[in-house]
């Protein structure tokens, strides 16, 4: 995959791109539940409003139309989770379905987050779930190579799937299935864009393609952008917009790390 230029990293942003004060941040997901998230530590320490939109909304497929797909779960041995949707509606369909899950059953997660998230689902087991170092696809297909002898795979996924993570399946021969479990569906952003904000962060491709379906004619000016995982930073690119923070990073393994450095790096220069 193309690197992302020089000038789209947090360490090498031009200054005269970032010198303006930020002051309004809009986060393209949901709004953390509770107050403990760190993204609230970067409101109190920054002295910036986040304002939290999501420009996707997740349909789950429903019994029959997952009974079509002929994904026999008990057959499998592990599964591979790369977001809180997939865990959410993978648990969802077996509910409905009445399918027991098997206590033995693995889990290969994107992030430690994700990881954690199955404790709403079923007993954490730290010799049955495993995670990436770095929160990329690269770092969870290392891990899923230690174990790619022994496993059968599901990869529930929305109608938009990880092509890279089935390319290294298939590449490496491993047994696998996909399970559609939910699509993805451009929320309306309309009334949220019309806020003043300096800088959006995206955390998928739909995330972008849901601002130019809202938004056709959007420009994007003096607005900063900020992206999470490859393949997002690849979507701001070929839309023609400037990136000027992204994560995950060797220093900055999340999205709130690269916020923070980033503004850090911006309350400086003022």
């Amino acid at each position: 995959m193309k690197e992302v230029s020089k000038t789209t990293t947090t360490k090498t942003t031009k200054a005269k791109e970032t010198k303006k004060p930020i002051k309004s941040i809009l986060i393209s997901q949901p709004r953390p539940e509770g107050d403990r998230s760190p993204y609230f530590d970067l409101e109190k320490k920054y002295g910036v409003q986040l304002n939290f939109h999501p420009f996707l909304m997740v349909e789950g497929i429903n019994a029959r139309d997952f009974r079509r797909q002929k994904v026999d779960i008990p057959q499998y041995s592990a599964i591979i989770f790369t977001s809180r949707y997939a865990v959410d509606h993978f648990f969802r369909i077996c509910e409905e379905m009445k399918i027991k899950v098997s206590a033995e059953m693995k889990y290969f997660c994107i992030t430690e987050a994700v990881a954690l998230y199955l404790q709403k689902f079923t007993l954490y087991r730290k010799r049955k779930v495993f995670f990436g170092e770095n929160g990329t696809i690269a770092g969870l297909l290392k891990v899923i190579e230690k174990h790619k002898s022994r496993e059968k795979f599901i990869v529930p996924s929305s109608d938009i799937n990880k092509k890279d993570i089935i390319a290294f399946l298939e590449k490496k021969e491993l047994e696998f299935i996909e399970a559609t479990l939910y699509k993805t569906i451009c929320n309306d952003v309309t009334e949220v864009m019309k806020k003043a904000h300096d800088m959006i962060i995206f955390f998928s491709p739909g995330g972008v393609k849901s601002l130019f379906e809202n938004l056709p004619t959007f420009k994007q000016k003096d607005m900063l952008f900020g992206a999470f995982g490859p393949t997002t930073c690849k979507a701001i690119e070929e839309s023609g917009l400037t990136l000027h923070v992204k994560a995950p990073l060797p220093n900055a393994p999340s999205m709130v790390s690269a916020l923070d450095i980033f503004l850090g790096e911006n309350k400086k220069k003022k």
